[in-house]
């Protein structure tokens, strides 16, 4: 069948445009066959990554269709399944462009230095330097290991980086790819800087708590590392360590917990004043409060009352039997 292919291209400091080639597919060819053929057999200026022929590389990343993934892992077939859009000929269409957060060099290859200088802020490597070094290499049990399976099979192909909103909007935030590996390791046993570490990407919005839980980054991982997740575990084991009194996120989290348990779910009334007012402890915290209260009262959204949810006993009943596990565990 016949596919218009719609390609953003643009080099540096230029505007993007639209160029559209038509090609003769099936549909199990792969996005990248079909960028290979437009770059042999019609357009040869064509740029684009790939390093073909090395397992899955992860050099190939770009958006599909709207999408941030593996040119080598998607075909014509699924694509088309998932978006069948059509061009006034009626020729169906799959549009590729430049990943995001990241200037784009030419066509479909962007600048990853951001990318790379991310990843090295959270210091990826396993530390020995605070043992002594042994006659032997350093073993690990299957079940230590196994703790390091899943973010192990990031390839930093940069997908999650691409469509990573809270990196959008913060340019300070390191990224779910970082702190997929910087879960790496936390959770591995050789490692010495286990509690340096945790300060490290407790910090600010840079670390964990930049992160906006908007799920794209699991959505978009081509390996199932689900990064997402991986900051998730961050956040817990810097929970565990810290009381409110440590940081407003950290209070946020804690708060909310507390709440919930409490009544079901969270009244609003209290969450303003002990995350941001802290209790009465932060005055400048009160006084920013100040403002958003009085529009909601003016606008009726102020609860003068509290009703806690019907599902209440069997809420906190949950919450504490994931508590009594979390302990067990650690």
């Amino acid at each position: 069948m016949q596919v218009c292919f719609k390609i953003i291209r643009q080099t540096q400091n230029t505007s993007p445009m639209i160029q559209t080639y038509t090609l003769d597919v099936e549909e199990g060819n792969t996005i990248l066959d079909c960028l290979n053929r437009i770059k042999w057999e019609q357009d040869g200026t064509l740029a684009f990554r790939k390093n073909c022929r090395n397992t899955i590389c992860g050099s190939c990343g770009m958006r599909i269709n709207g999408r941030s993934a593996l040119a080598c892992k998607e075909n014509v077939g699924s694509e088309l399944a998932k978006l069948p859009t059509h061009n006034e000929s009626g020729i169906p269409e799959i549009t590729v462009a430049p990943m995001g957060n990241m200037p784009v060099i030419k066509d479909l290859v962007v600048d990853m230095h951001s990318f790379w200088d991310n990843l090295e802020a959270v210091d990826p490597y396993v530390s020995t330097g605070a043992r002594v070094v042994p006659e032997r290499e350093f073993l690990q049990s299957p079940e230590e290991r196994s703790r390091l399976n899943q973010n192990g099979n990031c390839i930093l192909c940069g997908a999650c980086y691409s469509e990573c909103n809270a990196r959008e909007v913060n340019s300070d935030f390191v990224g779910p790819h970082a702190l997929a590996k910087a879960q790496r390791m936390v959770a591995d046993s050789r490692d010495a800087k286990t509690e340096s570490r945790l300060e490290e990407y407790n910090k600010g919005t840079q670390g964990v708590w930049g992160c906006t839980r908007c799920y794209m980054c699991n959505a978009v991982c081509p390996m199932d590392v689900a990064p997402m997740e991986q900051i998730s575990k961050i956040k817990q084991e810097i929970l565990d360590r810290k009381d409110n009194q440590a940081s407003r996120q950290i209070r946020h989290r804690k708060v909310l917990i507390d709440l919930v348990k409490d009544g079901g779910w969270i009244d609003e009334r209290k969450f303003g004043l002990q995350v941001v007012g802290n209790s009465f402890r932060d005055i400048q915290g009160l006084i920013s409060l100040g403002p958003l209260g009085l529009r909601m009262l003016v606008r009726g959204k102020f609860p003068l009352g509290f009703e806690p949810s019907t599902g209440v006993s069997q809420v906190r009943s949950l919450i504490e039997s994931v508590q009594n596990l979390e302990s067990l565990d650690s």
